[in-house]
């Protein structure tokens, strides 16, 4: 980061401007809001890795109200080392001005509301990382031998970051879990104070300041699912006060997707789940995340079946996605090609990168089907100096399991080569998710399995196997 870019704006609180924890030197301020701000800033103790620093904005003086938050800090510290999906919290402290902050992760994305609206494939992959990171929330972390569930309390698009990823493609962090909870709890309950300006997302119960539990998130994950998707609120509202919000959310019926007239092909199922989110009860609503994962994945599993066996077809078909379907010819040893009457080479000339996938180094599965059997196959794009390092080399594969937060499996390919070194495939693989349990199939069955090379150079062909 260049000298003019340490230099703190006038207009930021000078109480920032020391050396935070004897530890962290604030450089920048990145973000805004009602909760307080975040700064960019260099742990010094590190040998000045950035990171990401956030101010509350409720300073506290009494010592009951520091260890409440020295709890809640801890608790989101441990509860974002268990999830993937979750901004992991490395620190926290109170400032010499009394102002509570932490230390994150520092992570360069997009929010959430910056991919809005966003088509149906991407929505899936997106809102089923949100509900993986919320699940491990809901079900709780044991400190001392209590079990903490945790309930967000302020899931709203500003709070759910999406980063570039190389096993996943986009990777979904929720941020301020815990921190709401906190400052509802420090200060003197009212609207106003409590919500800070997203009373949009608020399920009825919050409003009324009853007792919450994970079918509140619930409530506010319907309403940005639904944003999601039309890039409009559930409910049409003349004026954006407190107390119309107030009203919309406990007495008005939000509208319903195929409504709106916007030309979406949304599954039944999808908004389905959308509208029982937003009931008024939450006796009406999904009772856990796991519901909403189950309606997620059997939309998955309709919209991508894995082909039947067509004796007289010739070639493969590509089932990853459905927008980006597409009959090729392909095959992964020269076995299978002369099944098909092709040489690899020629096969995989054909072959097309995905219009759905980021033109950037990533690696991903996908399932193809040829006239006798399914076949996994490995999709890598590398530029073109590192797929002729790499092309002629030793290839070693692993399986590794996972249970907890969820079962996964890293399925995980080397490429060696004594002057190069080892280049690390890595895929991840949600062992929920119906389509993943078929690819992982067909590698037990198969025993083997092509790794496919496209350029990261435009036009992006297929350059070796």
């Amino acid at each position: 980061m260049n000298k003019d870019a340490k230099k703190l704006p006038n207009n930021i609180d000078t109480s920032h401007t020391q050396l935070i924890a004897n530890r962290y030197e604030l450089n920048q301020l990145i973000g805004k809001g009602g909760m307080g701000e975040v700064f960019l800033a260099n742990d010094i103790l590190l040998g000045g890795v950035s990171v990401a620093i956030k101010f509350l904005s409720q300073t506290i003086a009494d010592q009951y109200q520091q260890r409440y938050f020295a709890r809640e800090a801890r608790i989101s510290a441990a509860l974002s080392q268990k999830s993937l999906h979750i901004v992991k919290v490395t620190d926290y402290g109170i400032s010499e001005a009394g102002k509570p902050f932490y230390v994150m992760e520092y992570l360069s994305g997009k929010n959430l509301r910056d991919l809005m609206p966003m088509s149906l494939p991407m929505f899936i992959s997106l809102t089923k990382q949100i509900c993986l990171g919320l699940q491990c929330a809901h079900q709780g972390i044991t400190i001392d031998g209590h079990l903490y569930p945790i309930i967000h309390r302020d899931i709203k698009p500003e709070n759910i970051l999406v980063v570039p990823n190389g096993m996943l493609g986009q990777l979904v962090k929720i941020l301020d879990f815990g921190i709401a909870k906190f400052l509802n709890h420090s200060i003197t309950y009212s609207i106003s104070l409590g919500f800070n300006g997203t009373v949009c997302y608020s399920s009825p119960e919050q409003l009324d300041g009853g007792e919450l539990d994970s079918r509140s998130d619930i409530y506010s994950l319907g309403a940005i699912m639904f944003e999601m998707l039309t890039n409009e609120k559930p409910w049409q509202i003349a004026s954006e006060s407190l107390g119309a919000w107030y009203k919309v959310h406990q007495f008005t019926a939000p509208r319903k997707i195929s409504d709106l007239q916007l030309g979406l092909n949304v599954p039944q199922q999808i908004e389905d789940v959308i509208m029982a989110c937003l009931a008024k009860s939450a006796k009406e609503r999904p009772q856990n995340i796991a519901e909403i994962i189950s309606v997620l994945d059997s939309v998955v599993a309709e919209e991508q079946p894995v082909p039947a066996p067509a004796p007289m077809q010739i070639g493969l078909t590509d089932v990853d996605n459905q927008e980006d379907a597409t009959s090729s010819t392909f095959s992964c040893t020269p076995t299978m090609a002369a099944e098909v009457g092709l040489s690899v080479e020629q096969a995989c000339s054909q072959l097309v990168w995905p219009q759905s996938k980021p033109i950037q180094e990533i690696v991903f599965p996908k399932l193809i089907e040829t006239q006798t059997k399914n076949i996994t196959t490995l999709w890598v794009m590398l530029s073109q100096e590192e797929i002729a390092n790499h092309s002629v080399s030793q290839r070693y594969s692993k399986l590794i399991f996972l249970a907890s937060p969820h079962p996964m499996l890293l399925w995980l390919t080397v490429l060696y080569h004594p002057r190069y070194g080892p280049k690390w495939l890595p895929s991840y693989l949600d062992m929920q998710n119906y389509y993943n349990r078929q690819l992982l199939s067909s590698l037990v069955i198969n025993e083997q399995y092509p790794v496919i090379f496209f350029t990261l150079e435009p036009l992006h062909y297929c350059a070796h196997v």
